[in-house]
């Protein structure tokens, strides 16, 4: 008897399970992609971030699941930290419903008015369930399909429900049972018990479910419900905290956030009830609870935590920063872009200083990862590389914001002087983030190297550091020109991006015959253009960044025709740096 119960009470959990999973998947496909851009788009301020977030989980039946979205938000720079708070604490109160919607499963039994017995499981789960076949089978549309889903779904959910009570019904009569359940009634065992269940589930709202399950036994009171009810809160927080172990510093924060919040509501809570239990007694700690007051206590609880911390949110963000300091020199990259601030766009001169220092910051940093690939090439390790790759994505947003920032400026009314630097930014960050990119080309091609153990002869090893020297000193003119102003230092990239191109050519011709002796083989070859191709293009964006400055100085922009006169009529001071140049990069 005991072993065909247990095997019955697994088997509804399975089906509540899996009819959970069914219909918060189809609620998440019919919904779309709307559920995100509400998220990110629509939670500027804390009672918006709440309803959203209560709002977005009441969809899909899942805190974790709309915590761990919003971990992924704050990870990509789409949401702010405190706005995360915010929502997250609106999950915390959505995944509430989940226990109304089992709840049901009480309505009609024994004696409830006539009209309210066609509510009964049975009754309900039966239509649903007809009616899930109907638009799952013999509907063509997509969406309609994915609502017989949802339907088939919440059938499956009511059907596991139905078998877990029935169940454990036989344990209403167990007095090893009651004993047993009388001992979560001490808050630390309760709320153990409750974090412990849902560790193993994995589901805040299943464990709710199979603790309403068990309250058909009667052996459920208040004081032993309440303490499980914290607990699931806090151990729903496991899959969030698993979320975020890939992510970035602010991204581990927001999943913090939401184990802050639950464990913090529940440890206020429980302080309140049982502190103020030792002077007042309420009459309804050891009465007897159903479904619909598990629920009911479920929504309590939640409701307070989030109204309790709705104003602590900035101390919640203290807190989680406490734990997750940030790398300083992610501090200082994070401090220079939000200097772009949109409050200074109608002050053009405070907005076009900030513009300014923020492309020197791209600046350098292009020129700080170009440095790190190139001592990758001398020595490989994962940690530099992996290094370069974040400050990469470093470099992309700044391109991005700096772009978006520029266009917005240009419909300020400015001054010439204005006017040419915003053109000027304009028409650099893109070379400097393309620089950025070469970087990382060059650690894919150091990576290569590394892993296929490639060896270039000796002489080709002297052609490359030589051809490194000329590459490195192009970027060191071209962003100390840009970062100064200094229009005559520019003059100085364009020559020496010549021989940094007449350069690559004579080594592609000494490797080609290398390869035809066989002093190097094809595959060699391969990796070997790649890096003369990443070199020779560092060389032009540097060309491209210098002819701005010296353009724009002139009021004047048209690069073909101010190259094709240098190249054409050089000059003698061109001829003087070609050949200092030409002298100092022989091979």
């Amino acid at each position: 008897m005991l072993i065909e119960n247990l095997i019955s009470l697994l088997s509804g959990i399975a089906l509540f399970l899996f009819g959970m999973s069914l219909m918060g998947d189809g609620l998440k496909k019919v919904a779309g992609s709307k559920l995100e851009l509400f998220l990110y788009k629509l939670s500027n301020t804390t009672p918006k971030g709440i309803a959203l977030g209560a709002g977005v989980t009441a969809v899909i039946q899942s805190s974790s699941a709309t915590s761990v979205m919003v971990v992924g938000f704050v990870n990509s720079s789409m949401v702010k930290l405190r706005q995360a708070i915010g929502i997250i604490l609106g999950a915390v109160l959505g995944t509430s419903i989940t226990g109304w919607i089992i709840a049901l499963s009480e309505i009609g039994g024994g004696g409830t008015a006539s009209w309210l017995s066609l509510l009964s499981t049975s009754t309900l789960t039966g239509v649903v369930a007809v009616a899930g076949i109907l638009l799952r089978m013999f509907c063509k549309s997509l969406t309609k399909k994915r609502v017989g889903d949802i339907l088939l779904g919440f059938a499956i959910l009511m059907t596991g429900m139905s078998i877990m009570s029935d169940s454990v019904s036989f344990l209403r009569e167990s007095e090893t049972f009651t004993k047993v359940i009388t001992e979560f009634s001490n808050p630390i065992l309760g709320i153990l018990a409750g974090t412990g269940i849902t560790l193993i589930l994995q589901s805040a709202s299943a464990s709710i479910g199979i603790l309403q399950a068990l309250s058909v036994t009667g052996a459920i009171t208040f004081d032993t419900a309440l303490p499980i009810v914290m607990g699931i809160s806090i151990g729903a927080a496991l899959p969030v905290l698993l979320s975020a172990l890939g992510a970035g510093v602010e991204g581990k924060r927001a999943a913090l956030s939401y184990l802050v919040i639950n464990t913090s509501g529940t440890v206020i809570v429980s302080a309140v009830y049982y502190i103020s239990g030792i002077f007042v007694s309420y009459p309804f700690a050891s009465s007897v609870v159903g479904m619909v007051d598990i629920a009911l206590i479920n929504t309590i609880f939640r409701l307070v935590t989030v109204l309790l911390l709705s104003p602590a949110i900035p101390l919640v963000e203290k807190i989680v920063c406490r734990v997750f300091k940030t790398d300083p020199e992610q501090a200082l990259d994070n401090a220079e872009i939000d200097r772009l601030e949109d409050r200074f766009v109608a002050h053009p001169a405070v907005a076009i200083e900030q513009s300014n220092a923020a492309v020197c910051a791209m600046a350098r940093k292009a020129r700080k990862n170009l440095s790190r690939s190139i001592e990758l090439l001398d020595s490989f390790s994962e940690e530099l590389y992996s290094v370069i790759q974040q400050k990469e994505e470093v470099i992309d947003r700044y391109e991005d914001k700096l772009g978006s920032y520029l266009v917005k400026l240009t419909g300020k009314e400015m001054t010439s002087e204005q006017s040419r630097k915003i053109s000027l930014f304009l028409h650099t960050i893109g070379d400097f983030e393309r620089i950025g990119d070469h970087a990382v080309n060059l650690s894919k091609v150091a990576r290569e190297i590394h892993e296929k153990h490639i060896v270039f002869s000796e002489l080709a090893q002297k052609e490359l550091n030589t051809l490194v020297s000329a590459v490195s000193e192009i970027v060191v003119h071209t962003t100390d020109a840009f970062i100064s102003g200094d229009v005559a230092l520019a003059g100085r990239v364009e020559p020496l991006e010549q021989v940094i191109d007449d350069l690559c050519d004579e080594i592609k011709i000494h490797h080609i015959r290398r390869v035809q002796s066989g002093d190097c083989t094809i595959e060699l070859g391969f990796t070997f253009n790649d890096l003369l191709t990443n070199y020779e293009r560092i060389a032009d964006h540097c060309s491209n960044i210098a002819v701005a400055m010296i353009e724009l100085a002139q009021d004047s922009f048209d690069t073909h025709e101010y190259l094709n006169d240098v190249k054409t009529n050089r000059s003698e001071e061109f001829n003087r740096y070609f050949a200092e140049y030409d002298e100092r990069y022989k091979i």
